[in-house]
Formats: structure tokens, C-alpha cells, sequence
């Protein structure tokens, strides 16, 4: 019988992905206005550009390890604590720009003026656009009564807590909020899972994963020996390497595995 149930919270609970399209929606839709170019085409030319330069910098094995993607790096300030992070702190402002003014230089626009301004608007943009999964809170509801909570999530405490921030329902919850760049170390890594094991006081029998993502979620419970349940809302391909031990399309499906 289970006891805690541990979930994950960028694109299980929170929609990040539309989030993330909407303030680049948002955020194009202001050079359309200006000078009359393609919206999408522009927000393609910027997320290459952006995962080409973020693969590049001497932080890109840290925020691999932490969990911290190439759009959040579009957004985040990383004014947390640690060596990694301070080097993080002094790249992005310039990375920013640079995603930006390469994407417009991409469609014809060259413009670095407006490339700064745009990595100004973006942020706002992404705090404008905060969305949470239809089920989320009606699941939440559903088990807080009858199970501890943990939050479980990759990334830098400060960007995470301005999401939380930006949905506010959602923090109290949680008995415990662990977060890999206050830790440490990231999913799927086992340490970060005993340490929630550590938290909670119970032992991995006890406890089940609840996450979105094969690579962190999945693989890290299955290699810390916890039960996982894989949200696979979008019907992507199954990976005979990666196992989960249940798969839902909807978070409303988990009480009939519990």
C-alpha cells in the first residue's frame, strides 16, 4: 500500500510547454507588428538559435545535470546560490540578446536593438502565461486527504518558486518542495529520490512517482526502486529501455491505480 506519492511538476502538473508557446506567440506577434515577418517562422529561427547557443556555453553540463532547458534560460535571472549558478547569472543576459537578435537576423531583420528589447519582453511574457492542467487540481484535491505530498522538480529553486508563484494554489499541497538546484544533484540521478525517501521517513515500497518525462522521472524512480507512473498525455512512443510501471493519459486515472 502506498503511503506518499511524489510528483513531478513541469508538464505534469503545471503546462509548461503551452506556456512557453504562448509568451513566444506573445512575444513574436510584437516583431509582426513591427516589421510584418512570420510569427512561427521567427519563433523556430529562436528556438534554434537558442539551443545551439545554450549547448555551447561552459554551464551547459551543469544545467543538463540540474535540469534547466534552453527556454527557461530564456526567461530565469539564476540568482541562486553556488558557483554554477553565479556563472549561469553572468551568461544569460547576453544569451538572451543573442537568441533573439540571431532569430530576427535569421528572417531578415537585422536588428540588434530590438533583439535586446525582445529578450526583455519574453520574460514578461512567460510570467503573463502561467497554465495549469485541467485535472490538476481536482486530483490534488482528490488525494491530499489521504496521502503526504512531495513535489520533485528539476531546475533552479528560483525559477521554479516564480512558477509556483504565478500559480500560487499549488504550493500548499505539499508537505515537502525538492528542487535539483537546491539539492544538487537532478532527476534521474537516485540520490535526489532517497532524499525525498529520507524526507517522508518511508521506504521506496511506500512511495510512487507521478512525472511526464521517461529520461528524469521514470528512469530515476525505476533505478531508486520506487513504482513510477508515466503521464503520457500525447501518446509518444513507448522506450523499451525505460519502463514505467503503470502509463495514464490523464492525472484522473491515478486513483484507480491507488
Amino acid at each position: 500500500m502506498k503511503k506518499a506519492i511524489i510528483f513531478d511538476l513541469d508538464d505534469t502538473l503545471l503546462w509548461d510547454a503551452k506556456s512557453v508557446k504562448e509568451a513566444f506567440k506573445a512575444t513574436c506577434e510584437v516583431v509582426r507588428e513591427r516589421y510584418g515577418v512570420d510569427p512561427e517562422l521567427l519563433e523556430e529561427k529562436v528556438r534554434e538559435r537558442a539551443r545551439q547557443l545554450y549547448a555551447g556555453y561552459d554551464t551547459y553540463a551543469f544545467t543538463k545535470e540540474i535540469g534547466i532547458n534552453p527556454f527557461e534560460g530564456l526567461w530565469g535571472n539564476f540568482n541562486d546560490e553556488g558557483k554554477d549558478f553565479k556563472r549561469l547569472r553572468e551568461i544569460v543576459p547576453q544569451y538572451k540578446k543573442d537568441a533573439w537578435t540571431l532569430g530576427l537576423k535569421d528572417i531578415g531583420v537585422n536588428d540588434v536593438a530590438f533583439g535586446k528589447e525582445l529578450a526583455n519582453t519574453f520574460p514578461e511574457m512567460r510570467k503573463r502565461h502561467p497554465y495549469v492542467y485541467e485535472e490538476t487540481f481536482e486530483v490534488l484535491d482528490e488525494l491530499k486527504n489521504n496521502y503526504p505530498l512531495v513535489l520533485l522538480t528539476n531546475g533552479s529553486p528560483e525559477l521554479q518558486f516564480t512558477k509556483l508563484d504565478i500559480t500560487p494554489e499549488l504550493q500548499s499541497y505539499f508537505e515537502h518542495i525538492v528542487i535539483s538546484g537546491a539539492f544538487g544533484r537532478g532527476k534521474p540521478d537516485v540520490s535526489i529520490f532517497n532524499h525525498v525517501l529520507d524526507l517522508l521517513k518511508l521506504s521506496k515500497e511506500e512511495v510512487m512517482m507521478v512525472g511526464d518525462n521517461l529520461h528524469t522521472d521514470i528512469l530515476g524512480a525505476s533505478k531508486a526502486g520506487i513504482d513510477s507512473v508515466w503521464v503520457n498525455r500525447n501518446g509518444k512512443e513507448k522506450n523499451n529501455e525505460i519502463v514505467p510501471t503503470y502509463e495514464i493519459s490523464s492525472l484522473r486515472e491515478i486513483h484507480k491505480l491507488l
